[in-house]
């Protein structure tokens, strides 16, 4: 059963509640290289990227961030690492939220200049660690990186802004290790009512952070856990986004174009299935109905796959018969399976 957490805003979005799990990204561009910066913001966008973090490493990449915002709908959230006046700067230039680790900003002072200036204009303060970030103390105390050791790493992190009296907060528990990320953040879940960030952290590549990333968040989103998702690739961003709201789609938790069925091949697949529709998938990529296409390879389970979606094919010998909303419509060539099913694709509303 879904835990509804808190709701928090950031930008002109609402996380955690009852609302839309969100899906995030990250640039790998410095945000001062306003250009660029700008062209991977509005692919993003373009993707189904729901909030971008940018990395504000100079002041010159706190000042780019009220331009790049013009060119964008998505909130912008800066991400902080040790120098605590950089989140003075970005939260000025117009950050929608704030990434940081209060341990590691300096005095105590610079960490309540950060929480008052977030405070004074009602942003989001994320917090959290990951496997490499739990403090020394409670390593040694819970015996190494496990789930208590990053689960009481990160609420000590909340606990340093409750201190002043502020709650507009997410949370973040990361490992690259899978089970490592689903016990944790099963734990964080329990003691805590604040939205939660997921995310695999150094997942590796394509195929590698995919496979991770599935399993690590589709089992806690499964379980109710997860307002707001990262699929952290080496990869360009715009995968991650992709594939993030293909875990929503394929979850039944967010729509995201159309969904294309098919089946293995086997001895008796009868066409070119494999390129078929390889050939479908990238005719489609643009276009964003919320339909299921079937491609099915033969008579055995064909039909009935065919027949459940909005338009489907049931492979034979060299010919297919075509379904739409579970009619027969018509017997077609196998040279003409993808321009048909293209066209009554683009029929459907």
């Amino acid at each position: 059963m879904t835990k509804v957490t808190k709701q928090i805003k950031c930008g002109d979005l609402y996380v955690g509640g009852n609302n839309k799990i969100t899906v995030q990204s990250m640039l790998n561009t410095k945000l001062s290289d306003i250009d660029n910066s700008i062209k991977q913001l509005e692919l993003l966008e373009l993707n189904g990227c729901d909030i971008i973090r940018a990395s504000i490493d100079s002041e010159d990449d706190a000042k780019a961030i009220n331009i790049v915002k013009n060119h964008t709908k998505m909130p912008l959230v800066a991400d902080i690492q040790f120098d605590y006046k950089m989140a003075l700067h970005a939260v000025k230039n117009g950050a929608d939220a704030i990434r940081i680790n209060p341990c590691y900003i300096g005095s105590e002072d610079n960490v309540a200049k950060v929480i008052n200036v977030c405070k004074d204009n009602n942003i989001p303060i994320r917090v959290g660690v990951n496997s490499g970030s739990v403090k020394k103390e409670y390593l040694e105390k819970y015996n190494g990186v496990n789930k208590l050791s990053l689960v009481e790493s990160a609420l000590e992190q909340v606990r340093i802004v409750e201190k002043y009296n502020y709650e507009n907060i997410v949370i973040s528990i990361k490992a690259s290790d899978v089970r490592l990320t689903y016990d944790a953040n099963i734990e964080l879940s329990k003691r805590t009512d604040y939205p939660i960030h997921l995310g695999i952290t150094e997942s590796g590549s394509e195929e590698d952070g995919i496979i991770k990333s599935s399993m690590g968040l589709g089992s806690l989103l499964l379980m109710g856990i997860g307002d707001t998702i990262r699929v952290s690739l080496t990869e360009d961003p715009v995968r991650e986004v992709i594939m993030g709201r293909k875990i929503l789609q394929y979850l039944g938790l967010r729509p995201y174009g159309i969904e294309v069925v098919s089946c293995p091949t086997c001895g008796r697949t009868k066409v070119d299935l494999i390129n078929i529709v390889k050939d479908v998938k990238k005719a489609i990529s643009p276009i964003k109905k919320d339909i299921k296409v079937a491609i099915m390879g033969c008579a055995v389970n064909g039909p009935g796959e065919a027949r459940e979606a909005d338009i489907g094919i049931a492979s034979g010998n060299g010919e297919a018969l075509l379904f739409k909303k579970g009619e027969i419509i018509t017997k077609v060539k196998e040279s003409e399976i993808i321009k048909v099913l293209l066209e009554e694709i683009n029929k459907l509303n």
